[in-house]
């Protein structure tokens, strides 16, 4: 930890603002503070406070390390050791281990919760030295509010739970708002993904069916006719249980969410039978999951992190990893540009731009085939040839930003996969247009 004091930085022009408190934005601003920089970290609500989004990645586990937290997370959650596959057109499971992956050093992850997990993270940040607020909300950033000066300097505008206002001036500007993408929806950059729509309902189950022994804390993806739905077992005892699917299918709902959650659940009969004995706690949630994206991630003197600057369909828990994985990347580059070291600061935003454009293409392009006859085919008969299961399990882990020698072996799983839709070509052409209508229908009603 670095040597200086909080009390030491008591002005309103920080070096940098982070706008959002979750695992993207605490990240960020433990490391810059760490270096020595006066952080100013925001976060509109008070920790602990709910979040769905429980499963973790094993390559976290690193950026755990790196951080000093991995006992702390360990203790807090269930081991994952892989995640199971059940299809209703299926007879069998099919299990995959995170230990058979290409590099075996990294063998299982943790399911969290949230409310836990997001306010370790905040109060790590204040203690690497991170002036930390809760219950404050920034209402916009004006850019150009310091043209003319000599530092330039941005004004961040913030309204207290008390209706109190006041301003921040930092030299840079992180947003890690997450889903409130408060930058890209200021800028107007903001993209909807056009090849992938859904919404989620989900809900926390006492007393249901775990896999026993190591297998308890696996995952387990339930295909159905709309979607598919997770299982994710928490240390408490309870499993959080997460229905997937286009908007459209969430217009039929009639009754109560608690009922549309579990006529949902029963359509997946293998699911329901691990739940028959289950009780649904506080009641059943839902949330609009439309991918996105913007056309920048980074300009003159503020970068986007996480969730803030693009979002994927949680098929496979991507996103801690892929939001923590973008603050350790984006701190290097900004603690660059605050020293004035200007040329490497430039080559270290362009490695993040590739870097942020790159994780979520490689998870979207199994998120939007996953409910396709051909990729349940090859996820429910996995097979080795050339190493290609081992290196969709490293892609499943998060292992993409390493030189593991994960690429040339995808494109042979992706060959594998166009050629295997050939061989059920008339099921793969009406699942294509079945998606194409629902995605049609609900973006145009968006």
């Amino acid at each position: 930890m670095r040597g200086t004091s909080q009390e030491t930085f008591s002005t309103a022009d920080p070096d940098v603002v982070v706008i959002g408190g979750g695992p993207a934005g605490s990240t960020v601003a433990a490391l810059l503070a760490d270096k020595g920089h006066d952080v100013v970290l925001i976060e509109k609500a008070q920790h602990p406070r709910f979040h769905i989004g429980e499963s973790l990645l094993p390559m976290n586990m690193p950026l755990f390390d790196r951080l000093g937290l991995r006992i702390e997370v360990e203790a807090m959650g269930i081991r994952k050791h892989g995640a199971e596959f059940v299809s209703p057109w299926h007879e069998h499971t099919s299990q995959f281990d995170f230990g058979e992956a290409m590099d075996k050093n990294f063998p299982y992850a943790v399911h969290v919760r949230r409310s836990e997990f997001d306010e370790l993270m905040f109060r790590h940040a204040g203690k690497r030295g991170a002036r930390t607020f809760e219950g404050l909300r920034v209402t916009g950033v004006d850019m150009d509010a310091g043209k003319g000066t000599p530092e330039n300097r941005p004004l961040v505008k913030v309204k207290a739970d008390d209706g109190t206002e006041s301003a921040w001036r930092p030299r840079f500007v992180i947003d890690a708002s997450g889903r409130d993408t408060l930058l890209s929806s200021q800028f107007d950059t903001k993209r909807r993904n056009r090849k992938h729509a859904s919404a989620a309902i989900y809900g926390h189950f006492a007393n249901a069916e775990r896999r026993p022994g190591r297998a308890e804390g696996n995952i387990s993806l339930f295909w159905f006719d709309h979607g598919w739905i997770w299982f994710i077992p928490l240390k408490d005892g309870t499993v959080s249980v997460g229905a997937v699917a286009s908007p459209v299918y969430f217009k039929r709902r009639k009754g109560s969410l608690d009922q549309f959650l579990m006529e949902t659940i029963a359509l997946a009969p293998k699911l329901a039978a691990r739940l028959q004995n289950a009780t649904l706690l506080e009641g059943a949630t839902t949330t609009g999951n439309y991918a996105y994206d913007a056309d920048v991630c980074r300009g003159d003197r503020f970068m986007m992190v996480g969730d803030a600057y693009a979002f994927v369909d949680p098929m496979f828990s991507s996103g801690v990893f892929l939001a923590m994985n973008s603050a350790f990347e984006g701190a290097a580059a900004v603690d660059l540009w605050l020293r004035g070291e200007a040329k490497q600061a430039e080559r270290a935003f362009r490695r993040y731009e590739k870097m942020m454009d790159y994780g979520p293409r490689v998870f979207s392009w199994f998120i939007h085939r996953i409910t396709s006859p051909a990729i349940r085919g090859l996820f429910m008969y996995p097979r080795n040839l050339w190493r290609m299961h081992e290196a969709l399990l490293s892609i499943l882990a998060g292992d993409l930003f390493r030189d593991t020698p994960v690429t040339s072996r995808m494109w042979g799983f992706k060959l594998t996969y166009y050629i295997s839709s050939l061989f059920v070509l008339p099921q793969s052409f009406r699942t294509w247009a079945l998606r194409r209508r629902n995605l049609k229908e609900a973006l145009e009603k968006a």
